[in-house]
């Protein structure tokens, strides 16, 4: 007696700059949450302690980097300019960072439609 299996579908293989962007995108999320702790609802409560203090601080910076490197990484991938795309990010922050995440994440599905219809 034979049973047969199902597999199930595979999925795409994620690209090197989505994997670059999904990583700028999730450090991006930490570096707006710690720079929340220091506003005002949240500001007393971060600031009651030194450790809680030096260690948003701390995540804050961690992030911040870790975003710029996988941005910068992202636009080399994607053969844009690595210091166009970190300066537009670092001067706008963090309203230019999101910015720059939709728009590398554009090109990158806009390139990714153009490779599909070159290859029909």
């Amino acid at each position: 007696m034979h049973h047969a299996t199902a597999t199930a579908p595979a999925l795409p293989a994620e690209s090197p700059s989505q994997r670059a962007l999904s990583v700028a995108t999730a450090a991006l999320v930490v570096a707006v949450a710690c720079i929340a702790m220091f506003l005002p609802p949240l500001l007393e409560r971060t600031l009651d302690s030194v450790w809680r203090t030096v260690l948003v601080g701390v995540t804050l910076g961690a992030a911040m980097l870790l975003h710029w490197a996988f941005l910068g990484i992202a636009a080399r991938h994607l053969g844009r300019s690595v210091l166009g795309w970190v300066a537009l990010s670092l001067l706008l922050f963090p309203v230019g960072s999101a910015a720059a995440l939709m728009l590398l994440g554009w090109f990158r599905s806009a390139g990714d439609s153009d490779a599909g219809t070159a290859a029909a």
